[in-house]
């Protein structure tokens, strides 16, 4: 049963894209998004897939990103976001290693999250999304 809290509204507003190849953690971070306010775009879960929902969506104020999807690193996708400004988290089953030098910056969350971890995560992009801005 869900119980209202403060946090409730958190994302209203906020359009999160999430890229997530297996449908079960995809529909559980989509509901929890939606459950924060969100709309969500997606989920995409292939790069290909990524890019496609993106270029028919363009106007997205975050979005959450599995590392690996199906064999091949999401990080082409993840520069194209930060190219246009897009703030965007990692969340990925995978430790820092295979994360390229260069998006080291990015915050990466590790599955399975718990509540109090998608509780951060949601927090985090609330602050980074581009409504804030």
């Amino acid at each position: 049963m869900h119980y209202p809290s403060a946090h409730d509204a958190l994302l209203r507003g906020f359009r999160v894209m999430v890229v997530e190849d297996d449908f079960l953690i995809a529909d559980d971070f989509s509901r929890r998004l939606l459950s924060l306010g969100a709309k969500v775009i997606g989920p995409a879960a292939t790069i290909d897939g990524a890019h496609a929902l993106y270029e028919r969506t363009l106007d997205i104020d975050a979005a959450v990103l599995d590392i690996n999807l199906r064999g091949a690193l999401i990080f082409p996708f993840a520069q194209r976001l930060e190219a246009d400004g897009v703030p965007y988290v990692f969340c990925t089953g995978y430790g820092e290693d295979p994360i390229s030098e260069g998006l080291r910056h990015v915050p990466r969350f590790e599955k399975p999250l718990s509540h109090p971890d998608f509780a951060a995560m949601a927090a985090l992009i609330a602050g980074l999304g581009r409504r804030s801005r």
